[in-house]
């Protein structure tokens, strides 16, 4: 564990796909005990103890268990927060993976922790229920330590967004980008959620509530480009017309925001480059291509309208 923290006892919602299955990994590696929980209908990690059950309706299930944290992945709701909190299980620590989609799109940005949080009209009813979900837990469990985080990237990824750039790369298509491609985005690592994790169990740091990711955004041009070199190729572009609407050609809203990770920074002073865990993604990508249950049509919409 991060410095030299003991081994402890966690419950992990989730654990097959993505951020949940990459922590569930990530935990049991370091010879700690973990536990998923999940609906059972993919396979478990290596190593974890599996808890067969929706979590909506756990009944008396975990009445009685105890663990050092719980790492809630998978809530994106109050109820899915309130059923587990409330289920008879007792814990330490209490780390929520919330979203940056609870600022609203009109506050000032970088967004800051000690923003107003509210209705952001591009993230709708998910980001509410993020909000709702945070509200739920300040209230009733005010020890539990709140991430928000922007896109996450990394091994297990299991949505269209860098998969789908790879492809066009190792297909050696142009690529269609908007506009000038200035648009900005910020990632975090799933690797680097884990060490932050870490240093939240170390450490308990007096603020509970953090802003995660890379410090630096980079433009989808820039994006583009490095997920073209890890796959060793270098990419043409396309302009788009923003009369186009973006969603149906390419994997981002066209929304622009960027997180003050401030905070995060005075416990992590370094998170993964960014060319380098595009590369190592691009990698297990490139073994695992089936691992996006859903590849959206974007090829198909670019070459029959673009």
């Amino acid at each position: 564990m991060n410095g030299g923290l003991k081994a402890v006892k966690i419950l992990i919602t989730g654990g097959t796909t993505f951020v949940s299955k990459y922590t569930a990994e990530y935990f049991a590696a370091k010879e700690n005990e973990v536990t998923v929980l999940n609906r059972g209908s993919r396979s478990q990690v290596k190593g974890v103890a599996h808890i067969n059950c929706d979590r909506t309706q756990l009944g008396s299930l975990l009445s009685g268990m105890h663990f050092d944290a719980v790492f809630d992945i998978t809530a994106y709701t109050e109820e899915h927060v309130r059923t587990l909190v409330e289920s008879g299980v007792t814990f330490d620590d209490y780390i929520f993976i919330s979203s940056s989609a609870v600022y609203p799109e009109t506050n000032p940005q970088p967004f800051t922790e000690e923003q107003h949080c509210g209705h952001n009209s591009v993230w709708g009813d998910y980001g509410m229920n993020k909000l709702r979900a945070e509200e739920y837990l300040k209230q009733n469990v005010p020890g539990a330590y709140i991430l928000r985080p922007p896109y996450f990237y990394g091994k297990y990824e299991n949505i269209y967004r860098e998969g789908f750039i790879f492809d066009c790369a190792m297909l050696d298509r142009p690529f269609f980008i908007p506009g000038d491609g200035g648009m900005k985005l910020q990632f975090f690592n799933v690797h680097d959620l884990c060490r932050f994790m870490e240093i939240l169990l170390e450490k308990h740091p007096e603020h509970h509530i953090f802003n995660v990711g890379n410090s630096a955004p980079v433009t989808v041009k820039e994006w583009v480009e490095l997920c073209y070199q890890a796959a060793g190729k270098t990419p043409g572009f396309v302009s788009v017309d923003e009369s186009v609407f973006q969603r149906d050609y390419f994997c981002f809203h066209d929304y622009e925001y960027v997180l003050d990770v401030s905070r995060q920074n005075e416990w992590m002073h370094e998170t993964t480059p960014l060319e380098r865990g595009l590369r190592e993604e691009f990698e297990w990508y490139k073994a695992n291509p089936d691992s996006v249950y859903y590849k959206k049509p974007y090829m198909e919409y670019i070459d029959k309208n673009l």
